[in-house]
């Protein structure tokens, strides 16, 4: 049966889509360029010729499923709704108790950025990407009357530095608190960086 031929474009994102799942399986140290090819039945100089090296390859991947993450919450952060229930829809979206998928990714690349600078530089760009977003809707929020927050900026780190100290104790540590307490403790963080009462949305 002849193989089918891809463009350079469907190229990469096989190979970026094989990236990930390497990782996932094996952690960023310990995955190879010849893993992400063995596991689509390619040669590893195919890889190469569009990452060329592998430093470059797990950055590009986690950049992927990074994008992945941040398109869906931009999504949630437009619905035609108040700046409140986007941002209580966008948290319990992103806590590591909802939907969002990535967390093992997203701490792979904290810890493996630490010593791989262009890993670093991804992972620190998306992350202000995630911040400005929820920045905005905060001052939308602001602007409507909705809530009295005096910080938006700063809001929005707070409450991401709070989501993602969860999502470490969530995932890298077996039999922390239940999904009902870590979304009640997510709704009550957004509710005081906001100004709001308790279930204020």
């Amino acid at each position: 049966m002849a193989r089918v031929r891809l463009s350079v474009a469907e190229r990469r994102e096989q190979l970026l889509r094989a990236a990930v799942e390497q990782i996932e399986a094996r952690g960023v140290a310990a995955v190879r360029i010849a893993d992400v090819a063995a596991s689509l039945g390619v040669s590893n100089a195919l890889v190469l010729y569009h990452f060329s090296t592998r430093e470059q390859l797990v950055a590009a991947a986690f950049a992927h499923a990074a994008e992945g993450d941040l398109a869906r919450l931009r999504r949630i952060l437009g619905r035609r709704s108040t700046a409140v229930r986007r941002l209580r829809a966008a948290v319990r979206w992103y806590a590591p108790t909802g939907q969002a998928k990535g967390w093992r990714l997203w701490i792979e690349a904290w810890a493996a950025g630490l010593r791989d600078p262009e890993l670093r530089r991804v992972a620190a760009s998306l992350d202000r990407e995630w911040k400005a977003a929820l920045t905005a809707v905060i001052e939308e929020g602001v602007a409507a009357g909705e809530f009295p927050c005096p910080d938006p900026a700063g809001a929005a780190w707070r409450l991401t530095a709070c989501l993602d100290g969860l999502a470490v104790q969530t995932t890298v540590y077996a039999g922390g608190a239940s999904r009902a307490t870590t979304r009640r403790w997510a709704d009550a963080v957004l509710d005081r960086e906001l100004g709001l009462p308790p279930d204020g949305a």
